[in-house]
């Protein structure tokens, strides 16, 4: 079975009766990865994986800290993942700003190292261009969307203020590459 079946039959089994909602928004998120891959090269496969497994940590028979990308990371570790798509999962979508307001940035840099490349940009632009129910959505308002769902006072839009500039930069690289 190819990395990606796998992905897919994993995060079906544990997102799709669980968190229905959850599952339409990670589907469409790795259809947009699948559509991107061709700016990735010979990682296609581990960035369509890593979008289908991204949000693997919300599932309720794996949440442990409920940081989800810290959860979902070392669930696929335990599961024989590669340390490299855990590490995507780990890191997706600004996740060590997340992790500062929830004081577990130490573990999650001692744990998972950062990418920087092609293929974290193209995960980070395949999950906050698209809304919790699969719609397309620009960046701005993906943000947006998260800000009002969340509300001003809470943990995650707290974070999302600070990761907005770098998350931006990143979607404005992919951009880029998607018009080369």
């Amino acid at each position: 079975m190819s990395l990606p079946s796998r992905a897919t039959v994993i995060a079906k089994h544990h997102l799709a009766e669980a968190l229905p909602r959850r599952w339409r928004h990670v589907q469409a998120v790795a259809a947009k990865a699948r559509a991107l891959k061709h700016l990735v090269g010979a990682d296609g496969d581990v960035l369509e994986a890593a979008a289908w497994l991204h949000d693997i940590g919300y599932a309720p028979d794996i949440v442990d800290t409920g940081f989800h990308a810290l959860d979902g990371a070392r669930w696929l570790l335990r599961q024989a993942f590669r340390p490299r798509l855990a590490s995507l999962v780990a890191h997706h979508s600004c996740a060590s700003y997340e992790a500062e307001e929830r004081g577990l940035k130490p573990a999650l840099m001692a744990e998972f190292p950062l990418e920087q490349s092609p293929t974290s940009d193209a995960l980070w632009f395949a999950d906050m261009t698209t809304g919790p129910d699969g719609q397309d959505l620009t960046v701005d308002e993906r943000l947006a969307e998260i800000r009002e769902r969340y509300g001003p006072d809470d943990l995650v839009t707290r974070f999302w203020m600070k990761a907005e500039a770098p998350l931006r930069e990143v979607v404005r690289r992919t951009e880029e590459r998607l018009t080369a």
